[in-house]
């Protein structure tokens, strides 16, 4: 099938969906979640293709959710229990993909940050280039994840640096602390995740999808899917902070850029802000 937004090629038994708005540093745009979600369906139906790369075209593996204005559904503010529903259906999106019984890799580089860690926390394994940039700066001005995997793979102190400063780690770093499975430099970033893949691609699909699902179960032991509720109306209740309005209304008046420059301007950098 021919996707708008996501290239999708399947071959040796390895599926490979490519995140395909270079322009927009692969920011996740509704048609792009949906084109996402469809092609790691297709991949699931197709007995021959035993795990998932899921990857980005050009500098970034994504940037985070689109928030340009024309993303909204409405010019009208939305009601708390309209902005939970949206929460919800983005939880549900990843959770397809967490619960495909495929595995799939997340290839990282470049900027891999907000919405871009939902979706890369929601694959099974990551690998990262040593120079990408990982993190959720939205939560200085935004909100809060809508999705939350940060504590299960970081523990509770990380998880509050990350979400409480809005800083970003490096691949080097992503990999000590646990938040990927493994770094590489960049240039042999395509290779490593390659022979990863190729490792799967020679297990029986109906055991990759045993083992996957064991672990995936240890992780509803542990309140996955009512934590991620938890996150969605949490997030919906942040929307209501004076900052995330303050926001908006700078981003209306003078332009996206701008309010990002005022936002992230105190922390110097919010993509290279180095960890403890």
């Amino acid at each position: 099938m021919a996707y708008q937004y996501v290239l999708y090629e399947a071959k040796d038994g390895i599926a490979r969906i490519t995140l395909n708005r270079p322009e927009k540093l692969n920011a996740l745009s509704r048609d792009l979640q949906h084109d996402l979600v469809a092609a790691a369906k297709e991949a699931e139906a197709d007995p021959n293709v035993h795990v998932v790369i899921l990857r980005g075209a050009g500098r970034a593996f994504s940037a985070g959710y689109d928030i340009t204005p024309s993303q909204r559904a409405t010019n009208r503010p939305l009601t708390i229990r309209e902005d939970i529903s949206n929460m919800q259906g983005t939880m549900e999106r990843w959770s397809t993909l967490l619960n495909l019984r495929k595995p799939i890799i997340a290839q990282v580089h470049g900027y891999c940050l907000a919405g871009g860690t939902d979706l890369a926390l929601h694959c099974d394994m990551v690998i990262a280039a040593e120079n990408a940039q990982i993190g959720f700066p939205a939560v200085r001005s935004m909100g809060s994840p809508p999705t939350h995997m940060w504590t299960y793979l970081v523990g509770p102190q990380w998880a509050k640096w990350f979400l409480t400063t809005g800083n970003s780690v490096d691949g080097k770093t992503a990999e000590r602390i646990g938040l990927v499975l493994k770094s590489v430099p960049a240039d042999r970033l395509e290779t490593e995740v390659d022979a990863l893949a190729s490792q799967l691609a020679n297990v029986d699909c109906d055991l990759l999808a045993a083992n996957k699902g064991i672990v995936n179960k240890a992780l509803e032991l542990m309140g996955r899917t009512m934590l991620e509720n938890l996150a969605a109306e949490n997030d919906a209740v942040a929307h209501m902070a004076d900052a995330v309005k303050a926001f908006h209304e700078t981003a209306a008046k003078a332009g996206l850029k701008a309010a990002l420059e005022q936002r992230d301007s105190p922390f110097g950098d919010n993509r290279g802000r180095k960890s403890p």
